[in-house]
């Protein structure tokens, strides 16, 4: 059975290497947030395209000011977006603003709290070094650098700087399509009221968020019942979309038979149990040119299991490059003990008290309680290797990826 680091290993490297090219589709830029670039961003003149002073004050030239306290002849202002059609002489200065472009001759701006103004004159009482409060012309980026490259996830800086640079529409990866299909015959509708055996079918809801969240388009197929012909029926279906999520029907009861109707399809088996809890029943395969994840049917190992393997996947169909457990350490609060030596993965909330992360294991009542992860902002990681640990022991956290 392997770890969930080596499992996670075995998903990026089989999509890495079988995944085909995502298609390509051109966006506003307003709705371009989360996407995975398809094209080279190039800068479309210098960065900064001049001089630009970085506060409220005086350009000067430094020269000017060796010998203090100083009085130069103010012979002018400028102000972001304005030009200024004079040059600065010896003996002279100008009022500039933040942003604006140092005028010709001056080489430092003074801010204006080192300086008492009049009406024509500036008295300056410190010393400036040449280029201080000065940002160079084309220190930023060189006209035609390449700024953005393709495959990188647009966030809010990346997308700011594709617009600096003029593109209002960008070339995107198209989002990879993830069926989603639960089973059991217990499962209902979320609209429909249950039997009193009956469940509905949250699972379907939570990983539709999970894979927008991850970048991909969820592709609902609803619930398949503990029938081989209903059940092959639905996957072949979601085999169209570019990965398949499956939920529960990964066990070894008798209508567990999830694995059964994939083997029959002709799917290869890269893993079916990892050593984890919640989630221990997972499974990884690849049929028909696509990757097909099996999960627990728990809504919490479903989750879990999720973010840990398929996530990664969609990255990697996404165009883009895997991102890393964003795992931090923090405090525990209370002593913790667990029985089974597997890694677990426990609903907690953290907290900073006067700057130090502080990790608290919920009161939870299995795989099955979504009621206490509602209520937890991250999970409490425990390795197989250390199952008691003190309160003060510093641990793993793994961030809710919608809550921190």
């Amino acid at each position: 059975m392997l770890s969930y680091e080596n499992a996670r290993h075995k998903v990026i490297e089989v999509v890495a290497s079988r995944r085909a090219e995502p298609a390509r589709e051109t966006l506003a830029i307003y709705q371009a947030l989360g996407r995975v670039l398809g094209e080279e961003i190039r800068a479309d003149r210098d960065y900064p395209p001049f001089h630009r002073s970085t506060r409220d004050g005086f350009a000067v030239r430094a020269a000017d000011l060796a010998k203090l306290p100083a009085t130069l002849e103010l012979i002018g202002e400028i102000k972001a977006g304005d030009t200024f059609g004079g040059e600065v002489g010896a003996g002279q200065c100008v009022r500039i603003m933040t942003g604006a472009g140092l005028p010709a001759g001056a080489d430092s701006v003074v801010m204006i709290e080192h300086t008492k103004p009049a009406k024509t004159r500036v008295t300056f009482e410190r010393l400036v070094e040449r280029g201080q409060n000065v940002v160079p012309g084309g220190s930023e980026a060189k006209a035609g650098q390449v700024l953005l490259s393709p495959g990188v996830r647009l966030g809010y800086a990346e997308l700011a700087l594709a617009a600096q640079v003029g593109h209002h529409r960008v070339e995107v990866n198209a989002r990879p399509r993830v069926a989603i299909l639960s089973t059991g015959d217990e499962v209902v509708p979320v609209e429909k009221k249950p039997g009193p055996s009956q469940i509905r079918n949250s699972n379907s809801v939570s990983l539709a968020a999970q894979a927008a969240l991850a970048g991909g388009e969820p592709v609902p197929l609803g619930n398949a019942p503990d029938s081989e012909p209903e059940l092959r029926a639905l996957i072949e279906q979601g085999l169209e979309a570019d990965l398949l999520v499956l939920s529960g029907g990964v066990s070894i009861g008798k209508y567990d038979l999830v694995e059964t109707v994939l083997r029959r399809l002709g799917a290869e088996f890269f893993f079916d149990a990892v050593a984890i809890r919640p989630g221990r029943p997972a499974v990884f395969s690849w049929c028909r040119g696509k990757p097909v994840f099996g999960l627990p049917g728990n809504p919490v190992s479903t989750m879990v299991t999720f973010e840990l393997f398929v996530v990664p996947a969609i990255d990697l169909l996404s165009g883009t490059e895997p991102r890393p457990l964003a795992l931090f350490r923090a405090r525990l609060a209370a002593p913790l003990r667990q029985k089974a030596a597997l890694t677990h993965f426990l609903p907690a909330q953290v907290t900073w008290r006067e700057g130090e992360p502080l990790v608290q294991e919920l009161p939870w009542q299995g795989s099955g309680d979504i009621v206490a992860l509602a209520q937890a902002n991250c999970f409490l990681v425990v390795p197989e290797t250390r199952l008691e640990w003190g309160a003060g022991d510093w641990v793993d956290v793994l961030p809710r990826r919608d809550r921190l």
